[in-house]
């Protein structure tokens, strides 16, 4: 289907929200450190880029492992490490719990193989979302005791949770179990009485870097546990097994868990994603990588988020994350191959629920009160493994914090919520628990994005606290929708080059890839699959240059001339070398 104007282009099924305010902004250049960059012989364009993220010295763009934080700040390491040290020595089984998304089933397989590395007895367990809920409860702990692989386990370490399961690690105390909780999400007032707890997050640790994964974490127990080992002399004359194997799935989780890219994440996101580029990815990433049609030669984080950890993610919305967890430890190839491909037909069908399940999220709206800050959907027929999904969706689309709920076990709710910035999610549950005492469940999260557990009759008691909840906690203009962009690209540098440039650091989530601004004339658009706008443009102040550019998620025409932001990448349909522009969103004039 061609498009000739803007009358021609199908509407979309769903009606459109009123668009909120758009405040666009060019991210400022510290010109001091830009110019230090120049300085130190940093490519212009790189170094306002950098300079703009915060990058001062250049010693800041050196991600190799040594730059890596040391461990020593981390607050119960110590005491985690000297315990699981014992279990080795003492031919203790070890019992790993994760959690069921992508950075707890990267954590699970980094503690299994790397505990395996230094002679532990070990294994998995990882709790049903439908059947257990999140984290280590008391139900867990009991189908710990009867492991069907390992048996009666003489020890538990948490992955990616269990700073807030408190009657989980008492019920585990109470029979004689137990628990090291290596975990990064928030603390509540009240810690779990476990015998060791690692996590940046918790009440006095030191460590400066209080972004890391769940995976993160356990990676660096593995570093101190090796380190404590040949200061024992465990290893008698050879050198200490490399943990260098396991850096795949420390980018994996990182990236897939969307935490900040601090410098040290980045180092550990580096670290993996060389592996992987030098065809070192372990089998299970391999396989993946190879049904989500990326090359590993040119992979980049974003692509570990955008391909690798949606299909491991399905498998634990939507089936068992067993899969996800033995896919990333299989052996080989043929049998990482079989798990590979039926994670990818997990996450087709996930991908399709959630496209119905967010249509019908969008008709519930309908059109929002304006002065609404908050958005909270409810369906009895919804799947609650994909709910947070939806919740994204729509506070994208309407810039407002939004949970999603779905039917849990008899007469309760479970939600999923994702918030704006300016808007801390958890903070605003809290205030509700706190104002309305015994309405919530069970809550849990992040700024960002939180759960929460709700007697179905407290539905409509509940979406009148949260929004009152979120008018104190928030100001006017948190629901303005910003864009910020880093000005505009020069003609000249749209080409495979700069793209090479880029691809020299690690973005993501707090380290934004670069994203520009400009006015196009529009030269030609139409329809892909009903979903997306094909477009060809020419840059305003270029006009003989023709750029291809895709504008995912749009139906509606774009003007003869427009203001656009977007990205450049690599357009493999044209051949090598050449670039096109992926469209980030149609920007308003003043």
């Amino acid at each position: 289907m061609t498009l000739q104007t803007p009358s021609t282009v199908s509407a979309s099924p769903v009606p459109a929200p009123a668009a909120p305010a758009v405040r666009l902004h060019t991210r400022p250049v510290d010109l001091r450190a830009r110019q230090t960059l120049l300085q130190a012989g940093v490519d212009p364009l790189m170094a306002r880029l950098l300079a703009a993220r915060g990058i001062r010295h250049p010693d800041e763009l050196k991600l190799d492992l040594g730059a890596l934080l040391p461990p020593d700040a981390l607050l119960g390491l110590p005491a985690a490490v000297a315990r699981i040290s014992t279990a080795i020595d003492d031919h203790e089984p070890i019992l790993i719990v994760g959690d069921y998304d992508c950075d707890g089933a990267t954590a699970i397989a980094l503690a299994v193989e790397g505990l395996r590395m230094l002679g532990a007895t070990v294994d998995y367990l990882v709790p049903n979302r439908f059947e257990n809920g999140y984290g280590l409860t008391p139900e867990v702990v009991d189908a710990a005791l009867v492991h069907p692989r390992l048996g009666r386990p003489a020890l538990l370490v948490t992955v990616d949770n269990g700073i807030a399961s408190v009657a989980g690690v008492e019920h585990a105390n109470s029979l004689g179990l137990p628990v090291i909780v290596t975990d990064h999400h928030l603390p509540a007032e009240t810690l779990p009485a476990a015998l060791a707890i690692v996590n940046p997050n918790q009440p006095g640790c030191p460590f400066p870097d209080k972004n890391l994964a769940g995976v993160g974490v356990m990676l660096y127990v593995l570093i101190a546990l090796r380190s404590h080992r040949r200061q024992l002399g465990r290893f008698g004359g050879t050198p200490p097994p490399s943990l260098s194997p396991l850096l795949d799935l420390a980018a994996l989780g990182t990236v897939a868990d969307v935490v900040p890219l601090t410098r040290n994440n980045r180092v550990i996101v580096n670290a993996g994603l060389s592996r992987i580029r030098a065809g070192r990815a372990r089998p299970g990433i391999a396989a993946l990588l190879q049904v989500a049609r990326r090359a590993g030669p040119t992979l980049n984080a974003m692509d570990l988020g955008f391909a690798i950890g949606p299909r491991i993610n399905a498998a634990g919305r939507l089936a068992d994350m067993g899969i996800g967890v033995e896919c990333l430890l299989a052996p080989d190839m043929a049998r990482a191959t079989e798990l590979a491909t039926a994670l990818d037909e997990i996450n087709r069908q996930r991908r399709d629920l959630e496209s119905s399940m967010r249509e019908e999220a969008l008709s519930l709206i309908g059109d929002p009160a304006p002065d609404a800050r908050s958005l909270i959907v409810h369906d009895d027929d919804w799947h609650h493994g994909v709910i947070g999904l939806v919740a994204s969706r729509i506070k994208d689309r309407y810039h407002r914090p939004t949970i999603a709920l779905a039917p849990d076990q008899e007469g309760l709710l479970r939600g999923s919520g994702r918030s704006i910035a300016g808007v801390h999610l958890r903070d605003v549950l809290d205030l509700v628990d706190k104002r309305h005492p015994g309405m919530l469940v069970k809550f849990g999260g992040h700024a960002m994005a939180a759960g929460l557990t709700l007697p179905a009759g407290q539905l409509d008691a509940f979406r009148e606290a949260f929004e009152d909840a979120v008018r104190t906690l928030s100001r006017d203009e948190d629901f303005l929708r910003d864009v910020t962009t880093d000005g505009p690209l020069p003609p000249e540098s749209l080409n495979i080059g700069t793209l090479d440039l880029f691809d020299t650091q690690v973005w993501g989530q707090g380290f934004p890839p670069p994203l520009f601004s400009g006015r196009f004339n529009v030269r030609n658009q139409r329809l892909i699959n009903n979903r997306h706008l094909k477009l060809e443009l020419s840059p305003a102040d270029e006009p003989g240059q023709r750029l291809s550019a895709i504008f995912f998620g749009r139906t509606e025409a774009l003007p003869p001339e427009a203001l656009l932001s977007y990205r450049i990448q690599r357009d493999d349909f044209r051949g090598r070398g050449a670039v096109s522009l992926q469209i980030d969103q149609l920007l308003l004039d003043d």
